[in-house]
């Protein structure tokens, strides 16, 4: 009678348990859905490679909770908070997601190895295994860096018409929410265009036009829009008209853009020189000096 009974409350608990984690499942996905629903994330997460794309269901199911929990999540957030929001990512990720993907990504990469290993039937060393999870931990950091990277990028790119096309619209008569609306319509969509629709849903809220420049030059983090958010504000302050200083800050981001042109090409014949010393030049003294050699070795025929 004592093993039917602990058979019966065996089964009652593992009943139990499989019905909770069931409920929570189907609750997990249904806040999915509503959450795609309210904000459509699948294409920005679908630019951000497979990588992110087929884990994030994962750690932030499983993982992500866990992160919540822990004592030092107020640190986790101030350090990978505006890391986030520089990289455009704060829609589909939270400083604590992005802490439970590397933590996921210690065991993710050693699995991904094993399974890889196993299907192509190879024989790779498991020592990789040790130096993989560490990797899993630091790739996320390096990832978000290239994308921080590329995102200012685009952003400096855009910048000179965004500033050439708010000068005009000012000086035509249109206040200032009517020109970063303008700049938003005719301007080419990039990262720009989006922190200046989150800088018109942040005015349109509430939020004064110091505060929401403000707000953009943290989330981007770049030194023109900086200088761009600071004069603004600062015109704003003393009752200055924007038009004139819009453009001549649009002919400093351009001599900028020129200057860092210049650099980039003056360095490009430093940079080249190595392989020059390395890969090209000994190659050309293969190809001169090999008949010389030959010839002294056998001789003339």
């Amino acid at each position: 009678m004592l093993m039917w009974a602990a058979v019966i409350l065996i089964g009652i608990a593992t009943f139990m348990v499989t019905s909770v984690i069931f409920i929570e499942e189907d609750e997990y996905k249904a806040q999915e859905k509503l959450e795609d629903g309210v904000n459509p994330t699948q294409e920005l997460l679908k630019k951000q490679g497979i990588i992110l794309r087929y884990s994030r269901p994962f750690f932030r199911r499983y993982v992500s909770p866990v992160v919540s929990t822990l004592k030092n999540k107020k640190k986790i957030k101030e350090k990978y908070k505006r890391k986030l929001a520089a990289a455009g990512l704060q829609e589909i990720l939270s400083p604590e997601d992005f802490y439970a993907f590397k933590l996921f990504l210690i065991l993710g990469f050693p699995i991904v190895f094993l399974g890889l290993r196993w299907f192509l039937e190879e024989s790779w060393p498991l020592e990789y295994v040790f130096a993989l999870a560490p990797l899993g931990f630091i790739y996320p950091d390096l990832w978000i860096k290239g994308v921080i990277e590329n995102r200012q990028k685009e952003i400096i790119q855009a910048m000179p018409f965004a500033v050439d096309m708010l000068a005009l619209s000012v000086e035509a008569g249109l206040d200032f929410m009517a020109a970063i609306t303008k700049v938003v319509a005719k301007a080419k969509p990039s990262a720009l265009t989006t922190e200046f629709n989150i800088l018109l849903k942040e005015i349109k809220i509430g939020a004064s036009r110091a505060e929401a420049l403000r707000n953009m030059a943290w989330r981007i983090d770049l030194t023109q829009i900086s200088s761009f958010s600071a004069t603004l504000i600062a015109a704003d302050s003393v009752g200055a008209s924007i038009g004139p200083i819009l453009k001549a800050l649009s002919n400093e981001i351009r001599q900028k853009r020129s200057s860092d042109v210049e650099k980039a090409g003056a360095t490009a014949s430093t940079k080249i020189l190595f392989p020059l010393m390395f890969l090209i030049v000994p190659a050309v003294f293969v190809v001169i000096a090999s008949p010389i050699i030959i010839e002294a070795l056998i001789g003339p025929k």
